[in-house]
């Protein structure tokens, strides 16, 4: 192979530069189109759903395939909600795994715990559904919700929620699986970010008397608030789009109610179940609609947490 002059081996190397930038170029813009593909294909599947029930079928808590009258309240109330209930339970007990192992934990057990978290995250999510229907919805039936109706349920501004006989599924147990299903992402996470502050800010702080609290609030959660926050989206991401667990928890039932023991729906159990058994252009197109409205939830929360993160960055500038 003859050798290349210096001009010659310019000329190559902007042309394999020029090469790389444009496939990596063409590998971003892929993204895009997927994503733009995804909405297309949904926007198109929910125009007879559209057409039909407009707004209306956001505000609707109606659903029968039988008189082709359909709704979203129900599955998007029961997808909040169940949302709220994982994160509610996951954030604190995730940072506390994340703080115990970074900062607490004995260096003999870090590395089995960090791994017996990360095992966690690789469990189905079916396994969690059916450990969630046989083991945990009878055992919570029996010994915590009669508990919670006679205590919380007793207060006048709980009352409606703790309401109800004590089924064991339901919309409190779907999000109390999901919180457990959410808790090993979370949570590895956020071990990942305290693990890259650098040593010596902590030891400067413990230098100066700090406790341990005190640094984590005042130098850990400052200098890693940013991989905390998309550790929180991660968790809520797989909480709003999970199916199968839910499905086998919540009731499957297209009932609002403010009781969180009574069944429910949300939009991803709603697909799984009904999806292969729609008749009809209209309740397909209802299903495809509730799928787009997903879609649209996940973006918003997406698109809040970017705000977050720049009225944070924001924040910070103004107090350097």
């Amino acid at each position: 192979m003859p050798k290349l002059s210096p001009p010659g081996l310019m000329q190559r190397g902007v042309l394999l530069d020029t090469l790389f930038r444009n496939t990596t170029r063409l590998f971003a813009f892929l993204v895009f189109a997927l994503l733009a593909g995804i909405l297309i294909s949904l926007l198109i599947g929910s125009i007879p759903a559209i057409r039909a029930f407009g707004f209306g079928f956001l505000g609707s808590a109606e659903w029968n395939p039988v008189t082709q009258k359909f709704g979203a309240l129900v599955p998007i109330v029961g997808t909040l909600t169940t949302s709220i209930i994982a994160l509610s339970i996951a954030i604190p007990v995730s940072f506390g795994i994340a703080l115990f192992l970074t900062e607490l934990s004995p260096p003999w057990l870090r590395r089995p715990l960090g791994t017996a978290v990360e095992l966690l995250a690789g469990i189905p999510s079916i396994i969690y559904g059916m450990w969630g229907l046989f083991v945990f919805a009878p055992v919570f039936a029996e010994h915590v919700q009669p508990p919670l109706k006679e205590s919380l349920g007793q207060i006048p501004l709980f009352a409606p929620l703790f309401d109800g006989a004590a089924m064991g599924i339901g919309m409190l147990t779907a999000g109390i699986i999901l919180a457990i299903m959410v808790i090993p992402f979370i949570a590895s996470v956020m071990r990942d970010v305290f693990e890259i502050v650098p040593p010596l800010l902590k030891e400067s702080a413990y230098g100066l008397g700090a406790t341990t609290w005190e640094v984590v609030r005042h130098i850990v959660l400052p200098y890693t608030k940013i991989g905390v926050v998309g550790g929180v989206m991660l968790g809520l991401g797989r909480a709003l789009g999970e199916t199968m667990a839910v499905t086998f928890v919540i009731g499957n039932a297209h009932k609002l109610s403010a009781s969180l023991f009574m069944p429910g729906n949300s939009i991803a159990s709603a697909l799984a179940n009904e999806f292969t058994e729609a008749d009809g252009e209209l309740y397909t197109s209802s299903l495809i609609e509730l799928g787009l409205i997903l879609f649209f939830i996940t973006f918003v929360v997406l698109a809040l947490s970017k705000l977050l993160l720049l009225q944070l960055g924001k924040r910070e500038g103004k107090s350097t």
